[in-house]
């Protein structure tokens, strides 16, 4: 039995609390929240207090805000595409900012500013957006923007594959590589204050959309007749997925499978609307994504794990399954 939306608004908007509360706690040593948060609140510089202002904060603020545009991103560009294998990363933005957040670490420019890391990726982000609008044209048909986003996906992997491939030591290597596979420690409270502005116009973009695409689920002949217009829709959806996922993937890298992962596991107990689906997405977004960084940091590993990679391990085997369905589904 589906639970009614209300309550399953509340349900996961619970959940991501309590995560979003164990994330300031979990850890090899937990934290004591309670004394910590009454030093921070009395401006003491204890170890407690600045492990939970300068640590623990920005992490769980990240996580929250990142995981939210992965998965509010992944189904609107579901409900856009008409494809429920689509994601994000489909138009270029994610590859984008990737590419601009490597070259600052190829090139040794994050020592002229920390800041300067995740606004090169939020610049890629867009720039990529640009180039897809460029190869496609204003009135693109779907799949033609299909394409030249995975066209911008090629050429933005293979300038990561080529910078690698010319590190000039194992360490620069090391970096650029643990860089891409996701993460969210050593991020500071100015790295979400960084990444805030672009995810907020994001989300802001995608106010109103709902409706839009729940009668674009119908046909784009009969959407023009309820008063939609797709090519609008398209390009407001492509900017604001540009900036919500390029502010996430410039602050903590590479984080895949969660904006394909989300919308389909929430998609039935929404009657596959999109107008509903957005909202469960982002919730449902953030929740993975804390949960995931809490795993990281409690799965006994000699190297710490990379919350990029445990996403993978949990998305990969999920989309390998939902292939086997559709061929099913198909005989």
């Amino acid at each position: 039995m589906k639970p009614a939306y209300p309550v399953l608004l509340a349900t996961l908007a619970g959940l991501v609390l309590i995560l979003f509360f164990l994330s300031l706690i979990a850890g090899r040593n937990p934290l004591p929240i309670w004394e910590a948060a009454s030093q921070a609140l009395t401006h003491q510089d204890s170890v407690l207090a600045i492990i939970l202002m300068e640590i623990r904060l920005p992490r769980a603020l990240i996580g929250l805000f990142a995981g939210a545009s992965l998965g509010l991103c992944g189904a609107a560009i579901q409900g856009l595409l008409r494809n429920p294998l689509a994601s994000p990363g489909l138009i270029g933005s994610a590859s984008g900012a990737a590419l601009m957040a490597v070259i600052v670490l190829y090139f040794g420019l994050q020592a002229l500013s920390l800041q300067l890391l995740p606004l090169a990726g939020m610049g890629g982000a867009l720039l990529a957006t640009l180039l897809v609008y460029a190869l496609a044209g204003q009135n693109a048909s779907i799949t033609t923007l299909i394409l030249a986003g995975v066209a911008i996906n090629a050429l933005a992997t293979a300038g990561m594959s080529l910078l690698l491939n010319l590190a000039p030591s194992p360490y620069a290597m090391r970096e650029l590589v643990l860089w891409t596979l996701g993460d969210l420690t050593d991020r500071s409270l100015e790295d979400f204050r960084l990444m805030l502005p672009f995810t907020l116009l994001g989300w802001l973009l995608l106010l109103g959309t709902g409706r839009q695409l729940n009668a674009l689920t119908l046909g784009e002949d009969t959407a023009l007749t309820l008063g939609v217009h797709p090519v609008r829709l398209r390009w407001q959806v492509f900017i604001a997925v540009s900036f919500a996922t390029g502010a996430a993937v410039a602050t903590i890298g590479m984080v895949g499978f969660i904006g394909l992962v989300v919308p389909h596991l929430l998609r039935p107990l929404v009657d596959h609307q999109p107008s509903r689906l957005l909202p469960v997405s982002a919730l449902g977004g953030a929740a993975i994504l804390l949960a995931a960084d809490i795993g990281v940091r409690l799965i006994p590993t000699q190297t710490p794990l990379k919350v990029g990679v445990l996403t993978a391990l949990v998305g990969a085997p999920f989309f390998l399954y939902l292939i086997v369905r559709s061929r099913r589904s198909h005989l």
